[in-house]
C-alpha cells in the first residue's frame, strides 16, 4: 500500500519512521514533510491545506491511505474534501471529519460535547465578541486564578491562565478586542480553575471502536520550573508515573468510553486519533480539551514505544475493525527532550546550520523544524521547535539522561533546551 502522511512537524516524523517499518507498505510520500520524514519516504512540496495539490498527489502515486497529522487541515475539512470526490472517496482517511473535528477547533463545541455526555471538565461559560462587557463583568463572580481560552485553533497558544482579576481583564480584552488570536478569539469559553498534574491520553478510533494508546506527559512551558510563555511543547514522557492502572481505568470508564459513545449518539464517523488533555485532580481526571489528532512532542514519546505494527492498527481502523486489534507497547520510559531555536515561542533565526545528527547511535533524534538547505543539501532549521531527542530505557531518569547526552552532540547556533525535564515527577515514582 501506498501511504500518504499529510504534516511536516516531529509529530510526522514520528508517524513516517514507524509506518516506514510495515511489511504492508509500499511506498510512503510526506506532504509537505522536513529533512527527517525524507529518510523514510517521498517528500512532496504541498502545502495542508492545498487540498487540490493534495488530491493531484493522491493520484499521481496510487495512494492508498492518507494520514493527517496536523489539525489545521482537520478543521479545515480535508476528510470530507476526499468524501466529496468521486476519484478520491475511496482512499480512506485517518483522521474525523470536520464536524467531528470540531472538538478540537472550537473550545465551546467540546465543552458542550462533554456536559450533553456526562463527561467530567471544568465548569464554564462562553462569551462571543459582542459579549465583551457581560465577560468583563463574568470574570468579577470568580475566584482566581482565571483560565481563558480562545475558542477557535491558536498553535496551542490559546490558554490563558491569570492569577489576577486586573491581568484576567487585560488578557480578555486583548483577545475580545484587540483580536491578539484573530478569529479563533471571536468567541472566548472563560473556565473554572482545575487544580491538579496535567498528563495526555490517547486512542485511535474507527467510529466504533478504539484502542487505547500510551499515555504521555509533555512540559508547555519554556522556562525551567515551568515558567515563561507556552509553547508547542519542550519535550515528553511516556508512560506517566503517576498514572497508575487505577487512574487509567478512571479515565477510560469515565472519559474514553463516554466520548466514543458520544460521538456515535450524535452522528459524528470518528475514525483517527482522539487526545485527551487531562487533568489528575485529587486522584480523578477531567478533561482540559480534546484535540483531533496526536499530541506533539507527545507522539516522539508514544509512537516508540508501540511495538505492533502501527500501519495494520490504521487499516484495521479505516474498515472499522479495531475490536480485532490488540496492541503491544514496550514496558520502557519513552523520554523525549526538544531543542528549539533561542527566542521561541517567540521570534527566532532560521536556517542555523545542525551538526552532529550522524553521531547519534543510542537515541532517536525526529525532526520538527528542519529543512534541507537546496544550495548545499545541508540540514538547517526551519522553524521554532527544531529536534526532539527520544530515547528508551528501563527508568524515565536514564531514558531522559540519554537523551540530555545525546542532545548535547546536536550542535547549531542559538540552540536551547529545558534541561528540568522528568524531575516533577520523580517524587511518583516508588
Amino acid at each position: 500500500m501506498n501511504v500518504l502522511i499529510i504534516g511536516s512537524g516531529g509529530r510526522e516524523h514520528a508517524l513516517a519512521w514507524k509506518i516506514s517499518q510495515s511489511p504492508l507498505l509500499t511506498r510512503l510520500f510526506i506532504a509537505p514533510g522536513n529533512a527527517g520524514t525524507a529518510e523514510h519516504g517521498q517528500n512532496i512540496s504541498v502545502s495542508v491545506s492545498d487540498f487540490e495539490g493534495i488530491k493531484k498527489a493522491a493520484l499521481e502515486n496510487q495512494i492508498g491511505m492518507v494520514v493527517v497529522g496536523p489539525e489545521v487541515p482537520l478543521v479545515e475539512g480535508i476528510h470530507d474534501f476526499f468524501l466529496a470526490d468521486d476519484q478520491l472517496k475511496g482512499i480512506p482517511v485517518i483522521g474525523p471529519v470536520q464536524k467531528a473535528a470540531l472538538l478540537e477547533g472550537s473550545k465551546d463545541f467540546a465543552k458542550a460535547f462533554m456536559k450533553r455526555h456526562g463527561i467530567p471538565t471544568a465548569a464554564y461559560a462562553t462569551f462571543d465578541s459582542e459579549q465583551f462587557t457581560e465577560a468583563y463583568h463574568y470574570l468579577g463572580t470568580l475566584t482566581p486564578p482565571y483560565v481563558l481560552k480562545a475558542d477557535g485553533l491558536a498553535a496551542g497558544k490559546g490558554v490563558i491562565i491569570c492569577e489576577s482579576l486586573e491581568q484576567a481583564r487585560e488578557e480578555l480584552r486583548a483577545m475580545m478586542v484587540d483580536a491578539r488570536f484573530g478569529e479563533a478569539g471571536n468567541k472566548v469559553v472563560i473556565e473554572e480553575f482545575l487544580r491538579g498534574i496535567e498528563m495526555s491520553a490517547f486512542v485511535l478510533a474507527d467510529g466504533k471502536h478504539y484502542v487505547m494508546l500510551p499515555s504521555a506527559k509533555d512540559y508547555k512551558r519554556v522556562g525551567e520550573g515551568d515558567t515563561g510563555l507556552n509553547t508547542g511543547g519542550m519535550g515528553s514522557v511516556s508512560p506517566v508515573p503517576f498514572a497508575d492502572d487505577a487512574f487509567m481505568q478512571k479515565v477510560e470508564q469515565r472519559v474514553i468510553i463516554p466520548t466514543i459513545r458520544g460521538l456515535i449518539e450524535d452522528g459524528l464517523d470518528y475514525r483517527g486519533f482522539i487526545f485527551f488533555g487531562l487533568m489528575n485532580s485529587g486522584g480523578d481526571p477531567y478533561v482540559i480539551e480534546y484535540n483531533a489528532r496526536m499530541g506533539d512532542p507527545e507522539t516522539e514519546a508514544v509512537i516508540p514505544r508501540i511495538k505492533s505494527d502501527l500501519l495494520a492498527m490504521l487499516m484495521a481502523a479505516a474498515s472499522q475493525d479495531l475490536d480485532t486489534v490488540e496492541i503491544e507497547t514496550d514496558p520502557r520510559y519513552a523520554a523525549a527532550v526538544m531543542l528549539v531555536s533561542q527566542g521561541y515561542p517567540g521570534d527566532y533565526e532560521k536556517n542555523k546550520e545542525i551538526a552532529g545528527l550522524e553521531g547519534i547511535k543510542s537515541s532517536m533524534v525526529f525532526h520538527a523544524g528542519t529543512a534541507i538547505r537546496q544550495a548545499d543539501g545541508k540540514i538547517v532549521s526551519s522553524g521554532g521547535r527544531v529536534l526532539a531527542v527520544t530515547s528508551l530505557a528501563k527508568t524515565m531518569e536514564e531514558a531522559f539522561h540519554l537523551s540530555y547526552v545525546n542532545a548535547e552532540k546536536i550542535l547549531f547556533e542559538n540552540k536551547y533546551c529545558r534541561k528540568d525535564l522528568g524531575k516533577d515527577l520523580l517524587k511518583y515514582i516508588k
